[in-house]
């Protein structure tokens, strides 16, 4: 059966390719993939391609298909799985299948990655139980719960003292405590805020920082203080940008300037990874949220506080497979809206280019329809572009939803753009 699919041979060399997958084995899974969302992530592989520590050091001859956000259907099962998936379950990956090399989909295997019409999902993908059944009623959102899950597995990871003295630990964040967010005006950042706001621990006080006003203003709109305060929670937005220490006024936002109980650090910046320290209360717990691409970062921390004020920090890389399950939930009984950080829609054949130009491009998360040929589109402007069928179609949709991405307009969508 033949795929098309993105696939990565080198540092930047990316190409969109049509070829045979081979037969399943008796262990495996022909599926169908319907969306992918792009990840930073997947810029990373694409820049570094061999260095990549999840990238096989023998692309250039065996390349491997990108994209490791994806949702779509099951065609075929091969006989040891027929007890478990059927042909038709919609399904989600967890990308962190268990390897002891730390290989993953959309980094490492030559038929198992998200840009593709069609994949094998091998063995060790079920064995490790990652292969997810997700019945919500979009493929978008399905791409979006492994990045949900990466939050998820965030807060989750936090960890305090049970009470002062103790060994014991309470995992996840704090509830009814101060938290902060540093660095949340990306789609990452704007999923924390959501989850801070909605999930089942949650803050008295979020504060959440940037540098941009126009991206805090985005999120405002999205995030709305008032939604807070229903939820009591008091959420502060903070420009840092003309600020030398952020670190002073925002404790100051803390009751008698205690500090934060968890902060997470949402970009690979030194002076905002120090600073955050320095917002720490007693117990409180720090998590450096995005990966650096330089394997020699580092920064200046106080470890007076570590000593006497039991300040501790951790970090994490993507969610766990119970960190899935947590998000599937969240987003099939529309706890946490990702549809908010869906702002662009594109085609496999747009997929190579846009991977390579992710840091360049504004907005939030950007969705590929692997089975459709489609120029890069901000949400809010499809109603402007040339195709007058879509145009007209999804023109009221959009209206319909405040704008935002949703199942309808994704069924519109797969309906009426051209087949790549």
């Amino acid at each position: 059966m033949k795929t098309k699919a993105v696939r990565l041979y080198g540092q930047e060399d990316i190409r969109l390719e049509e070829f045979e997958l081979p037969p399943i084995k008796e262990d495996e899974i022909l599926a169908e993939v319907v969306t992918d969302s792009l990840c930073m992530s997947s810029y990373k592989a694409a820049i570094q391609g061999e260095k990549h520590k999840k990238v096989p050091e023998d692309i250039n001859e065996n390349p491997i298909i990108l994209g490791h956000e994806f949702c779509g259907v099951i065609l075929s099962v091969g006989k040891k799985w027929k007890d478990q998936f059927q042909a038709g379950d919609k399904f989600v990956i967890q990308p962190n299948i268990g390897t002891k090399n730390g290989f993953a989909p959309g980094y490492s295997y030559p038929y198992a990655g998200g840009d593709a019409t069609k994949i094998v999902l091998m063995n060790q993908i079920m064995e490790n139980g990652s292969l997810l059944k997700y019945n919500g009623e979009s493929f978008f959102e399905g791409s979006l719960v492994e990045p949900l899950s990466c939050v998820v597995g965030a807060f989750n990871a936090q960890y305090h003292h049970k009470k002062m003295y103790s060994y014991e630990h309470v995992m996840g964040v704090k509830e009814n405590g101060n938290m902060a967010i540093l660095g949340a005006t990306g789609p990452m950042g704007f999923l924390a805020i959501d989850f801070a706001l909605h999930g089942p621990k949650r803050p008295k006080l979020l504060a959440v920082t940037g540098r941009t006003e126009s991206k805090l203003d985005l999120a405002r709109k999205l995030y709305t203080e008032e939604e807070a305060e229903k939820q009591g929670i008091n959420l502060v937005y903070v420009n840092t940008g003309q600020m030398e220490d952020f670190s002073g006024p925002l404790r100051e936002l803390t009751e008698d300037g205690r500090g934060f109980d968890d902060v997470f650090v949402f970009a690979p910046n030194e002076q905002m990874v120090t600073q955050g320290e320095k917002l720490l209360a007693f117990d409180g717990c720090l998590n450096f949220f995005s990966g650096p691409a330089d394997t020699g970062f580092t920064a200046p921390v106080n470890f007076y506080n570590v000593h006497y004020n039991s300040t501790h920090f951790i970090g994490t890389s993507g969610g766990n497979t119970d960190d899935m399950k947590q998000s599937i939930e969240l987003i099939e009984h529309k706890i946490v809206n990702v549809a908010k950080i869906a702002t662009h829609v594109l085609g496999l054949d747009q997929v190579a280019e846009t991977t390579k130009q992710l840091p360049n491009l504004g907005g939030g998360k950007k969705v590929v329809y692997t089975h459709r040929k489609f120029p890069l589109t901000e949400v809010d402007k499809l109603s402007e572009i040339s195709d007058n069928k879509l145009k007209e179609g999804l023109g009221p949709i959009l209206e319909k939803h405040g704008h935002l991405w949703s199942a309808e307009a994704e069924a519109y969508f797969l309906e009426n753009a051209p087949e790549i």
